[in-house]
């Protein structure tokens, strides 16, 4: 598919985006050409957009810089679209910046740490119109069959058994805007989520393939999890388990 097709499925299946909109693109300097795919989708569906490139160059952020404030903090779009590169060390970065472009309820945002080019061509972001409206009819149609569930168990043959509660905790979908609550979502989409009672979650979750803010990983990593809080990190990459502690320090 070609990227900005893609990208403009999204603005207006996900985001609901309409002509006549405005739309500001924050896109780290090394997410350029995602930016273009988006900036030529978001043209191409009417919206007036602004595109604001981040230098990514030796810097971690931990906080949104000035210039970057002064331009969110004067500006009220109706759509945001952030682009970036998604390390766990920009996890304050970027809580930072939602939180600032969410304000007041008054804008969406589709939140896209770790984009790559290849899921807007024959990813997990490259839909028509049509895969969209039956990803959201799906899940919908699970949220109605979880309601009231106060319980889940989660196994896989790779050694996960994970059991979490879920009392008066409603599921939600990252699938479509809630315009109720404007909720931001992640890009791509495809989630069906609920927020598990926070010291309930105990057992054991294994990693097998890749993990977010890291990437694709070469050896499992197994998570031991009591009372809601980690307690060991194991695996054989012992890179993989120092940044992943890192993480668990932030986030």
């Amino acid at each position: 598919m070609k990227p900005s097709e893609a990208a403009a499925n999204a603005l207006k299946c996900v985001l609901g985006a309409v002509p006549g909109e405005k739309l500001l693109l924050i896109c780290d300097e090394e997410k350029r050409e995602i930016g273009e795919a988006f900036a030529e989708g978001a043209l191409e569906t009417g919206l007036w957009t602004r595109v604001l490139l981040l230098e990514t160059a030796g810097n971690i952020r931990k906080r949104v810089p000035s210039q970057i404030l002064e331009i969110i903090t004067g500006r009220f779009p109706d759509v945001y679209i952030n682009l970036l590169r998604g390390i766990g060390e920009e996890t304050p970065f970027r809580i930072e910046l939602i939180h600032l472009e969410t304000r007041g309820k008054r804008a969406r945002l589709g939140h896209c740490p770790g984009v790559t080019l290849d899921m807007l061509t024959k990813g997990a972001l490259a839909l028509t119109i049509e895969e969209h409206r039956n990803m959201q009819t799906f899940a919908n149609k699970l949220i109605h069959a979880l309601t009231n569930t106060v319980k889940i168990e989660v196994s896989t043959p790779s050694g996960t058994n994970l059991r979490l509660k879920v009392e008066n905790r409603p599921f939600f979908t990252d699938t479509q805007l809630d315009w109720e609550t404007m909720k931001w979502m992640n890009l791509p989409t495809g989630e069906v989520i609920v927020a598990p009672i926070e010291n309930s979650l105990r057992g054991t979750l294994v990693c097998d393939m890749a993990i977010g803010g890291i990437g694709s990983i070469d050896e499992p990593v197994t998570i031991e999890v009591h009372d809601g809080r980690v307690k060991k990190v194991l695996s054989e990459n012992e890179e993989v388990v120092g940044k992943l502690k890192k993480v668990f320090g932030t986030d």
